[in-house]
Order: structure tokens, then sequence, then C-alpha cells
């Protein structure tokens, strides 16, 4: 099994962050679990994506940093409020696991899964990728990075063959 949540969690640390705003999703399992465990870290379960950027501007307002953990998917769910990062200027560091691409089995992640990129661009994030695990850290430091010190919208798009294909049924 990859390393790969162990070094997001681990720079996740590094750079403070104390909320982690999540849809509990299969492919942040471990990463969800680990921030869960933390006592110095607070996971926030939402109901919706859409909830994500509001979260984490109060955490910002609050003093705290915070990251959004959801799937690509759910990026669709919440582009007025992912536009907010910008024009507000609070950082708004996304972690989003990709549907839609190698081996998937669901036609309705299509969409989504290929849209995701360009739609967060449209939106003014800027989009890093992981698709092989040994630059999951270093990815994820650099995003954290700009995010934080930039005060703006980054989102780290987690390959499908990194967190592996969902069969039906399982």
């Amino acid at each position: 099994m990859s390393d790969w949540p162990e070094q997001i969690f681990a720079q996740l640390k590094a750079a403070d962050v104390r909320q982690v705003a999540y849809v509990p999703d299969a492919g942040h399992s471990r990463l969800i679990g680990m921030c869960r465990a933390d006592a110095d870290m607070r996971a926030i379960p939402l109901t919706n994506e859409m909830e994500g950027p509001a979260v984490l501007a109060g955490a910002w307002l609050g003093g705290q940093r915070g990251v959004l953990l959801m799937q690509s998917s759910g990026v669709g769910n919440c582009p007025n409020m992912i536009a907010t990062s910008v024009t507000c200027r609070f950082p708004l560091l996304m972690l989003v696991t990709m549907r839609g691409e190698y081996g998937e089995f669901n036609p309705w992640q299509l969409p989504m899964g290929q849209g995701a990129a360009d739609m967060l661009k449209q939106l003014g994030s800027l989009i890093y990728r992981i698709d092989d695990p040994e630059t999951a850290g270093s990815t994820v430091e650099a995003a954290a990075g700009i995010a934080f010190e930039g005060l703006s919208p980054v989102a780290v798009l987690i390959g499908q063959k990194l967190i592996g294909t969902k069969k039906f049924g399982k």
C-alpha cells in the first residue's frame, strides 16, 4: 500500500493546518482517519462540498489554516464558493481525489472527472497534480505554500491511478 496519505498528512502538519473540512470519500479515507486521530487538528465533516470554502474562510479569519478534502464530483457543487477565495483574498487549499479517469466504471463520474481541472482554473485556482506517490509530499508542500502565503485558491488533484479504481459492487 502506498504511503502517499502519510506524506500528505506530514505536509499538512508542517504547514500548521488545524482545520480539515471534508466530505466522506474512500479516496481520502486514510488521510481523513489520520486527521481525525490528531489532537491538534479539527476534522469537520460536511454535508456538501459547498460548505467547505465557508468553513475555511472562517478558520482563516479565526487565525487558523485549513484544507478542504473532496472528490472531483464535488467540485461541481461549489463554483461560487470557490470563487469567493479570489474575491475575498483568503487561502483555499483543496485536495481533490479524482474520479472519471483511468479505469472508471461509473459514467456519472465522467463529466466532473474530465472537467474539474478546467472549472477550477476558470474560478481562479492554481492546479497541481499528483500521479506518482513519490511526489505527494512535495506537491502538497508547494501547494500549501502558495495558498497560505499567496492568499489564493490552490487545488491538488490526486489522480485516479494513485487512489485506485473502484469496481462495481465493491
